[in-house]
């Protein structure tokens, strides 16, 4: 029998909440003993206080992952060794599952359900995928003359730090820390502000799991101090990154002021949703482009927030919409029904609002939702709204809004389309309805996007890189080619 709210609620008193930083395998305060409290979106509980470490955390930490990494406890141990621990840290994961999945929910607001079923099971599926690859990659031998061995090998690059975001802050984590540790670099882990305990939670279990002490590490704490002194370290091998543009240009400033270490940046997105005339099932795009802007409140990078309907079908396309959002109505978030939880945190929530009256404001329609809701919780929900009548020059169709803000933009001409969803200063994905075979390769070749789904919205698994063109970034998360970002190639050439 499936949990109820009251259950959840029930679970949460028997929570002892973590909000220390974790360094060098143990939990500690900040240098400075400075804390931040920790209040959940949800109904505006209070969770905890959290270290707020800054600077001298950042050098500590740096200097302990150093430590370890030259020991050669964890980097040169064989990779079927880091398999096996690794394996046990995903098995660990799923142990604590409703634990973490609380956490999760409770600290960023996203519905239980939604925890439970995609954000904990996803973050032990990464961490098992790359455990298995690493003792799967091989090194190379280059062609040589006979009198010659050119050997190129693939080595860990050393300490890597990641700023990870808020909205899926355990398998956003997951997608660096895995690859990371299994190809044998020390670990940093900077979650946001806004969502740090799971985070703060899991690297306790990655050292039961068996990772040494110093290879994984966890500070919180805000962007402007400790993430900024990780960014500007000279002894950060690697810098990876999930977040907004603007911080990614600032990442990358801070990186060439200082050691030029490796930046790898998955930023912001505004993803075009195009719907052809002839798509397969008018009914099934509606529905899922629906959930591309309303899943997860709409914080999600990869947000289907630009609709493109070609206007042949627009009228009888519209009214299908409008009714597939019905299914996404905002809920107390640790009800297991709910589909659309809370919003991040009250500026965020401003934030959303203030979109929503830009748009009014710029001439969009306001054909669904467009309000704050369930106030009497005590929780920052919105409805998730939909503008139509939008031109790609409004902000709504420009800027990313990071909520469940839809703007739908009409278009004649495949050509049109393909102008329309590529102006934007954003290439992170993008996702074509038709039945055309023809149209759909030629369309898909043609969109600058690191991701294109057809007939479908987000799909892929961890077999498929995943980022961005334009400013939408740099590097690529999951697949074999993640491992590029935290190893270095080696040629060495041997005469015989």
């Amino acid at each position: 029998m499936s949990k109820t709210r009251s259950d959840w609620e029930q679970r949460f008193q028997s929570l002892t909440l973590e909000g220390r930083a974790f360094i060098d395998g143990q939990y500690c305060t900040a240098a400075s003993g400075a804390t931040f409290e920790c209040l959940s979106p949800v109904d505006g509980r209070f969770l905890a206080n959290v270290a707020s470490t800054d600077a001298a955390d950042a050098n500590l930490a740096v200097q302990v992952a150093r430590r370890a990494f030259e020991s050669g406890v964890w980097s040169r141990q064989a990779p079927a060794e880091r398999k096996r621990i690794l394996i046990r840290f995903s098995e660990l994961i799923l142990e604590h599952q409703e634990e973490l999945a609380l956490l999760e929910t409770l600290d960023m607001g996203k519905p239980i359900g939604d925890s439970m079923a995609i954000d904990i099971p996803a973050t032990a599926n990464a961490i098992r995928w790359n455990a298995e690859a690493i003792d799967k990659i091989y090194d190379e031998v280059a062609a040589t003359p006979e009198d010659q061995l050119g050997l190129v090998t693939r080595e860990p690059s050393g300490v890597v730090a990641a700023i990870v975001p808020w909205n899926f802050p355990l398998i956003m984590a997951s997608w660096k820390f895995a690859p990371a540790l299994a190809a044998g670099n020390s670990f940093i882990l900077k979650p946001s502000e806004k969502s740090p305990l799971t985070a703060i939670r899991i690297a306790q279990l990655a050292l039961d799991a068996g990772i040494p002490q110093g290879v994984f590490n966890v500070l919180p704490g805000y962007g402007h101090t400790v993430g900024k002194a990780l960014a500007l370290h000279m002894d950060v091998d690697v810098l990876a990154f999930t977040g907004s543009t603007a911080v990614g240009k600032q990442l990358l400033v801070y990186a060439g002021e200082s050691n030029l270490k490796r930046v790898w940046l998955e930023a912001g997105g505004k993803s075009p949703n195009v719907v052809f005339a002839d798509a397969p099932d008018l009914r099934e795009a509606a529905e899922a482009a629906a959930a591309a802007i309303a899943f997860n409140q709409g914080e999600v990078c990869t947000a289907g927030s630009r609709l493109l309907v070609q206007r042949s079908v627009h009228e009888q396309f519209i009214p299908l919409l409008v009714e597939a959002l019905k299914a996404w109505k905002p809920g107390h978030a640790l009800d297991p029904e709910t589909r659309v939880g809370a919003v991040v945190d009250q500026r965020q929530l401003d934030n959303v609002l203030r979109y929503i009256e830009i748009g009014k404001e710029q001439g969009g329609q306001l054909l669904a939702g467009g309000a704050r809701t369930l106030e009497s919780t005590g929780g920052l929900y919105v409805e998730p709204t939909i503008f139509d009548g939008v031109t790609n020059a409004m902000a709504i169709a420009r800027e990313e809004i990071f909520g469940p803000v839809l703007a739908v933009i009409s278009f004649d001409t495949e050509e049109q389309a393909l102008q329309i969803a590529n102006d934007s200063i954003f290439g992170l994905a993008a996702g074509v309805w038709t039945s055309n075979l023809s149209r759909a390769h030629r369309f898909a070749r043609g969109l600058r996007a690191g991701s294109v789904w057809v007939n479908q919205y987000d799909g892929g698994d961890m077999t498929a890189p995943f980022g961005g063109f334009k400013q939408s970034g740099n590097g690529r998360d999951k697949s074999l080619h993640a491992f590029d970002k935290y190893t270095e190639l080696k040629a060495t050439w041997i005469k015989l």
